[in-house]
């Protein structure tokens, strides 16, 4: 067990950061994969889409999310593109706002939301709701019914309660639901543990090795309201490797076929998920969706045709490949100070105006970024950082290791890139601090998609 908050954030690397961290030549250069298409620099200062990150500091203040909109729809074109056959679904969670939910549908993309209150942004961005399909182990009766009365295009079950749930409410309100059954295929994903999410013992799906998913699915098809659409897996986050989508994808398609020879029903479509890696640090190597298309294409090929059963339509549901690439957070300097290390080695601490309220994933999942000067040119040597948040834990840290220029000072902007995906959306009020803004950049123009709280929204919610 950990005996602090900070855990595994401390103490692993010395002065020379991990085996995968190199000194840069110069660490003013940009390592260009881990930004977005719009992103560029020059004399050292960062910009994105023609709009330069001291100016959106100046007008936006900071933190600040900030969104290369031309690069995240075409992040969602590419895959509509390399699956033309195939629907793919936006996974909302990643993050979602009333203005992204509008460019996935003006991309062609469907979403995936999992909970009501993204279902409201999904409604309020007037996306087409046969479009929209709905996620989560404990949906609410009220969530399960305003989805039935929206009219959403799928609901993925993943319970015996909620299969009763959505027979009683299709009966009270008169429709038919379509309806998807999530198992889980017993194959855990090369990422961490908590992100890991088809070994059998977790909270999602059905098992298909003790027979709940076969017994779900009968009781899918034995309800009149219910109509069964097909199997749903999906086997974690943060994956490079198509070798744990092969396994699955051989267990459902198993499923799939003893679905049609005893109960006589063939799903149309099956649901592989998404948790497509993107590149954090220079250690992470991405594939692209054309990539992934040709994989998995013909893992479900060659697995339907190994058990003589006909392709079903598949289904994707990338995320965070759409939507963390397209974004960096932007965060101010407030102090540094060098702090010895072993052998008389030393580590340069960077603090920076924000921290794990706007980026909470180095600390819930060890999670690794890369960051840049991104206000100023610096002739300095690099030096060994650690860019940590102002919020009073000894584990609120943004970047854990980064050669930056050994002259950044207070005042400086750095940026993070990668924010895009599960920074906004697992963002906190943890020390009453309020929540960053996010800004969409596109042709020279920014604007401001979700504002920045303030304490009057923190202290409307306190009734004293």
């Amino acid at each position: 067990m950990r005996s602090h908050e900070a855990g595994a954030l401390h103490g692993q690397a010395g002065d020379r950061g991990p085996a995968w961290l190199r000194v840069p030549e110069d660490p003013d250069v940009l390592v260009r994969h881990l930004w977005s298409s719009g992103v560029a620099k020059a004399d050292g200062v960062l910009s994105v889409a023609g709009v330069t990150a001291p100016e959106l500091a100046e007008e936006f203040g900071t933190p600040l999310y900030v969104v290369d909109e031309d690069d995240f729809r075409g992040r969602a074109r590419a895959f509509a593109l390399a699956f033309p056959d195939a629907d793919i679904y936006y996974a909302g969670k990643a993050f979602l706002c009333v203005a992204t939910a509008r460019w996935v549908a003006e991309e062609g993309l469907n979403l995936d939301v999992c909970t009501g209150g993204e279902l409201a942004v999904a409604l309020r961005a007037e996306f087409p709701p046969e479009r929209i399909g709905l996620h989560g182990n404990n949906k609410s009766v009220a969530e399960l019914r305003r989805a039935l009365q929206a009219g959403v295009g799928r609901i993925i079950v993943d319970s015996v309660e909620e299969i009763a749930r959505l027979d009683a409410l299709t009966a009270e309100l008169g429709v038919q639901a379509v309806v998807m059954v999530r198992v889980t295929a017993g194959v855990e994903a090369h990422t961490h543990e908590y992100i890991s999410t088809s070994h059998e013992d977790q909270k999602f799906g059905f098992s298909i090795a003790d027979g709940a998913a076969l017994d779900a699915v009968r009781r899918v098809v034995d309800s009149p309201g219910l109509t069964f659409a097909g199997l749903h897996s999906h086997i974690g986050s943060q994956i490079f490797v198509t070798d744990g989508f092969e396994v699955a994808a051989r267990r459902v398609l198993r499923l799939h076929a003893q679905v049609a020879t005893e109960l006589g029903v063939v799903g149309a479509e099956l649901d592989l998920g998404g948790g497509f890696g993107i590149a954090y640090t220079t250690q992470d190597d991405p594939a692209t969706p054309d990539d992934l298309a040709r994989g998995l294409l013909k893992i479900v090929d060659d697995e339907c045709a190994a058990l003589d059963v006909a392709v079903p339509r598949l289904s994707l549901e990338p995320g965070r490949a759409i939507a963390g690439p397209s974004t960096f957070t932007l965060y101010e300097v407030g102090t540094t100070k060098a702090v010895g290390l072993d052998g008389g080695a030393s580590r340069r601490y960077v603090s920076v105006d924000g921290g794990m309220s706007d980026n909470i994933r180095p600390a819930l999942y060890s999670a690794d970024y890369s960051c840049t000067l991104a206000s100023r040119d610096s002739g300095a040597p690099a030096v060994l950082s650690r860019v940590v948040g102002k919020h009073c834990e000894a584990g609120d840290i943004v970047v854990k290791d980064e050669y930056l220029p050994g002259d950044v000072r207070a005042g400086d902007l750095l940026a993070v890139p990668g924010t895009g995906a599960y920074c906004r959306s697992l963002a906190s009020n943890y020390n009453h601090v309020p929540r960053a803004a996010v800004v969409a950049v596109r042709d020279g123009e920014a604007r401001v998609v979700v504002r920045r709280e303030s304490e009057d929204d923190l202290l409307a919610l306190d009734l004293g």
